[in-house]
């Protein structure tokens, strides 16, 4: 018998679109979880349009909405809200991002689908929460970075405010979502009701800082854009080389002596400048110099190497290329999966990095087309006939 899902036998009704919200149905979909996307009718997923493109489908789209059925609802039409609350009788969870209040205007807010079915779990994310002054503020990706602090310790100093290379914070929150959904799932279990889990791009963000926070907290400093070095312990900064640069992360002082010795200078570790974390960090520009006139005189890979064989947190810092030709990301750790998609075509895509020993996450199916599991979900849950589902085409309801 073939290992199921750790989240077999959980139904999940979908609403969300582009980043946050399919990321996290993403993941459950990955562990198992039946995830049923709902879009519009005719458009779909606003990321359906989003590029890259292969054959005229959303790579983008593609990767975040793998292994979900598909369907397509309107529910401004009162069809589709009766539907959708149908639907919801037979749901564990269901996952929107819209706009805080929009659900309430549609009269699907949690209230009325906890009327319906006192143990659903709705998770909800959007860009400030769905309570406090800033809630009716639309949210996005940059947003987030911005007004949680993210933005203003990126960078170099004497730079400009800058945004991470991914959507963080929607990453963030759609990690925070199913965090807070599977806790709410796991309540359940044992009190058989359901809750809303109501995330924050914003709050997602401001988690995130840990330490820069503190720093404000603690000290009432106002921390910095400090390059790649990290508030709290040096040397944890990346390295010029011969050819390129590399990072070095030694977390403590045991490490700083091993770094020393590698570099043929064991008076450096006892250096009274040097000799504890605290000072190491005060001086950090010092150790720069000292560790970069020994690093320039070969290249990232030697560098990395004899670092590396000395016992000492080391790594190239890699471009995308290489990231998905590694021997240990992509091929060992299962990190990008060749998959099939019916107009695409043979696709590679990110795999799960949740590793579970006895329920394997796994890429089950290709991202739907739009609506393409209409027939199939409105029999399976709604007893719906053929011609009924015609109809409803017709009527503009799916």
């Amino acid at each position: 018998m073939k290992n199921k899902g750790a989240l077999d036998g959980v139904r999940v009704l979908d609403l969300s679109r582009v980043l946050a919200g399919p990321y996290s149905t993403m993941m459950m979909a990955d562990m198992g979880a039946e995830v049923i996307k709902i879009e519009i009718p005719n458009t779909g997923d606003d990321s359906r349009h989003f590029g890259p493109f292969i054959n005229g489908e959303s790579a983008y789209f593609i990767n975040l909405n793998r292994s979900k059925k598909g369907i397509t609802l309107n529910l401004k039409t009162e069809k589709g809200k009766q539907m959708f609350l149908d639907m919801v009788k037979s749901a564990d969870i269901v996952i929107e991002n819209f706009r805080p209040g929009t659900m309430e205007k549609l009269g699907l807010g949690y209230e009325k689908l906890r009327a319906v079915n006192p143990a659903i779990i709705y998770g909800c994310v959007s860009g400030f929460g769905h309570y406090g002054p800033y809630k009716d503020r639309a949210g996005y990706d940059i947003i987030a970075q911005a007004m949680g602090g993210l933005m203003s310790t990126t960078g170099w100093p004497g730079g400009e405010p800058t945004r991470t290379g991914t959507a963080i914070g929607d990453v963030l929150a759609g990690l925070s979502l199913v965090i807070g959904v599977l806790a709410a799932l796991n309540n359940k279990t044992q009190s058989g009701e359901g809750q809303k889990v109501d995330i924050s791009l914003v709050d997602s963000v401001v988690s995130s800082l840990e330490i820069i926070n503190q720093i404000y907290l603690a000290e009432e400093k106002i921390p910095q854009r400090i390059g790649n070095r990290y508030e709290s312990i040096y040397p944890y900064d990346s390295f010029n080389a011969k050819d390129d640069m590399l990072v070095i992360g030694c977390g403590n002082d045991k490490l700083w002596g091993k770094l020393c010795d590698a570099m043929d200078n064991p008076a450096l570790a006892k250096d009274e400048r040097f000799d504890e974390n605290h000072k190491r960090v005060k001086n950090h520009a010092d150790i720069k110099a000292i560790i970069e006139e020994w690093t320039k005189q070969r290249n990232v890979d030697e560098n990395v190497t004899l670092l590396l064989e000395a016992g000492i947190p080391a790594a190239p810092i890699n471009t995308i290329d290489k990231v998905v030709n590694d021997e240990h990301i992509a091929v060992a750790r299962e990190m990008f999966v060749d998959t099939h998609h019916p107009i695409a075509g043979n696709i590679k895509i990110t795999g799960s990095q949740i590793k579970l020993s006895e329920t394997p996450t796994k890429i089950y199916s290709h991202a739907p087309l739009l609506g393409e599991h209409n027939n199939d979900v409105f029999r399976e849950l709604l007893g719906f006939t053929d011609n009924q589902i015609s109809d409803l085409k017709k009527e503009s309801v799916i």
